[in-house]
């Protein structure tokens, strides 16, 4: 009974803990979100007014005539889309190479591959940018493209859960005739929805948030994603802070809506996937 009571009382304490650290993880972004309503004299104000009196809801209209918001937000999509697309293929495919099949260096291959994630970006930036102009890339979206398209932590997250998968059903797939990539296909693919989505999360989230990549590559401004929209419209008018917050609040809201929808895969495909924080 004692044990009982004292486990009751750490998991309430337990709780607690959770709650307020969820609450104080909240502040920034309740404040972002009064603030987007304000006027800029009154972002600042202190007390802070939580509930603006006269929410400015001209804020998030007026943003999107002050600069080409619509041509940075598709930018942003389009970029967002097509690598999470790719990086789902790339990483779902080697993972299932490095899993399942038998070749020649595979555990090499694998451990130099997945060497790469302890390398920062920032030691093979340069050559990588030397690489990309000589290719005339600069100034397109490809460039982008290109350099995101593979993960090393895809491959890593998906071989790990591919691990889970008896190999006995791959086995009787080929015994009934069916090729590597229709068991790629058919029957890892299918089984590995958990997987796939929490890498959709962070691709998702990785690709929309960038901002150096872009920043390097992407100078003209119809190109521009919406990160660099935002840091230019900084830069152009630093004091109109009511603009600048609804300009985020509109960068947030595609992130939270991908993983709303896909929350419930998130822990499932973390877990099968051997990631533990």
């Amino acid at each position: 009974m004692i044990q009982s009571t004292g486990q009751k009382i750490l998991k309430v304490l337990l709780y607690i803990f959770l709650i307020v650290t969820a609450f104080l993880m909240l502040i920034p972004f309740v404040w972002m979100l009064s603030a987007s309503l304000k006027l800029n004299k009154d972002v600042f104000t202190f007390p802070i007014q939580w509930i603006p009196s006269n929410p400015r809801w001209s804020n998030y209209a007026e943003i999107w005539e002050r600069i080409p918001l619509a041509t940075y937000f598709l930018n942003t999509v389009k970029l967002t889309l097509i690598v999470t697309i790719l990086q789902l293929f790339t990483s779902s495919f080697a993972a299932y190479a490095f899993s399942k099949l038998e070749f020649k260096g595979k555990k090499a291959l694998f451990l130099g591959y997945i060497a790469t994630i302890a390398m920062p970006w920032q030691v093979y930036m340069v050559p990588q940018f030397i690489m990309m102009r000589e290719m005339g890339l600069n100034n397109t979206h490809l460039a982008i493209i290109i350099l995101q398209a593979f993960s090393a932590f895809g491959v890593f997250m998906m071989k790990q859960f591919y691990e889970g998968v008896p190999t006995e059903l791959c086995e009787a797939s080929r015994i009934d005739g069916m090729t590597e990539y229709g068991i790629w296909a058919r029957i890892m693919l299918p089984l590995s929805k958990p997987a796939l989505a929490t890498l959709t999360i962070f691709t998702f989230v990785n690709t929309w948030n960038d901002f150096l990549g872009p920043y390097l590559y992407l100078t003209r401004d119809h190109l521009k994603t919406i990160q660099l929209g935002i840091r230019s419209f900084i830069g152009q008018y630093s004091s109109e802070y009511g603009l600048i917050m609804a300009a985020s609040v509109v960068a947030l809201i595609p992130v939270l809506v991908v993983f709303l929808a896909l929350q419930k895969y998130f822990v499932e495909g973390v877990a099968s996937s051997g990631l533990k924080g």
